[in-house]
């Protein structure tokens, strides 16, 4: 997931220097959106973890 806010980043710096503004601005944002989905994602994947760490199989 982290790899496609990597690609939209890229994208839009691109955009950018070209001069596409608003293209540049809508790919930053869905960048914003992914990279903070997958954090989130993380988070929540790294508390199951310890929660299911904790227990006896």
């Amino acid at each position: 997931m982290l790899g496609w806010a990597l690609t939209f980043l890229v994208v839009a710096l691109i955009a950018a220097v070209l001069g596409f503004g608003g293209i540049a601005g809508t790919a930053i944002e869905i960048a914003k959106i992914i990279f903070f989905v997958a954090i989130i994602l993380f988070l929540v994947s790294a508390v199951v973890g310890f929660m299911r760490r904790g227990r006896a199989p």
